[in-house]
């Protein structure tokens, strides 16, 4: 038995007649008396009744049809499913996320994904940047969006999607919640909550440098590697915290967001996809040509730079940058 018997059968049950059902297949009528007969034999069961004008289902054939037009359905969605793939427009795509990509980034692009490409099956993870680029190399993920810049991103390759920069969250209760903005040196006596470098050494690295660029090393407090936890430590009054700004659309009761100041010149944040260098999958290209769009969208409203693509990261001693970063908001 084969798909093309299959079609055949399911054909033939649908006019009721060879000449009508050959008509519809466009083959001759014998050769399809021929498959059907052969498929009988090999089911050990008669599938059609004749009669004098056509035929008809027998118990068996009735039984049959239903699984019939099933298995073709499925051997179409096979077909379809491997036709996307190749074109990009379909398939898996497992997808590893930083927690901030969903406060702002995600929602803007999720939706519009959805729709123009509803075959490609989302897998979203979320991790921190450093597992991102650890899941691209074990092919966990097929592609990222985390923390940009990096401190080592040879072996991949970055597309800027969001440029933002740090904000200041204080505790409400602090008398430096009374103001809408600061210089970050001002904020140099206090305890600062900063992120583990064991765990985001990337986002730990452009936090202090941020404070260095401000002329002072911060006092570390606490250490906390999610947002929401930094904003609930800065909320029971144990220090200060660098935050994205994108932050401020979780911010907790308790805490307020300064903006700062005295951003050196090219001193930014951001988020960027991130994929492995070289010859990627199509469905991961259609993915990144999106997102692209997406921020380039978000740029023509006045929201970030042009776009740009970067490949490699960011060394020790360089002043993090992102000279032309396409801005989605955030």
């Amino acid at each position: 038995m084969n798909l093309r018997q299959l079609h055949q059968f399911v054909t033939l049950a649908e006019t009721g007649n060879f000449h009508r059902a050959a008509e519809r297949l466009h083959m001759a009528q014998p050769p399809l008396s021929v498959s059907i007969r052969k498929l009988e034999d090999e089911l050990g069961s008669p599938l059609f009744e004749r009669t004098g004008t056509g035929v008809l289902l027998t118990p068996a054939g009735q039984a049959m049809l239903g699984d019939a037009r099933r298995a073709l359905q499925h051997a179409e969605q096979c077909r379809q499913a491997v036709q996307d793939a190749r074109a990009g427009t379909g398939g898996r795509l497992r997808l590893g996320i930083i927690g901030s990509a969903t406060y702002a980034l995600l929602p803007r692009l999720i939706p519009s994904l959805r729709a123009r490409y509803p075959q490609i099956a989302l897998e979203l993870t979320e991790a921190t940047s450093s597992e991102i680029l650890e899941g691209l190399l074990s092919r966990r993920f097929d592609a990222g969006l985390l923390r940009y810049p990096v401190l080592d991103a040879s072996g991949f390759e970055l597309l800027p999607l969001d440029r933002d920069d740090f904000v200041l969250a204080v505790a409400e209760s602090s008398p430096l919640a009374e103001r809408d903005a600061i210089a970050l040196h001002e904020a140099a006596h206090e305890p600062f909550i900063m992120y583990p470098r064991a765990r985001v050494p990337g986002l730990a690295a452009l936090a202090m440098m941020r404070c260095q660029a401000s002329g002072f090393a911060p006092r570390v407090a606490q250490e906390a590697m999610q947002v929401q936890t930094i904003m609930s430590l800065v909320a029971s009054g144990l220090g200060v915290g660098l935050v994205a700004g994108v932050a401020r659309q979780v911010v907790p009761r308790g805490v307020v967001c300064l903006d700062l100041t005295d951003n050196p010149p090219g001193f930014h944040v951001g988020i960027a996809l991130a994929r492995l260098a070289g010859e990627p999958s199509r469905v991961v290209q259609r993915f990144a040509e999106h997102a692209l769009e997406c921020a380039g969208q978000e740029q023509g409203r006045g929201t970030g730079a042009p776009a740009s693509r970067r490949h490699g990261g960011l060394d020790a001693g360089e002043t993090p940058a992102l000279p032309a970063v396409n801005g989605c908001g955030g």
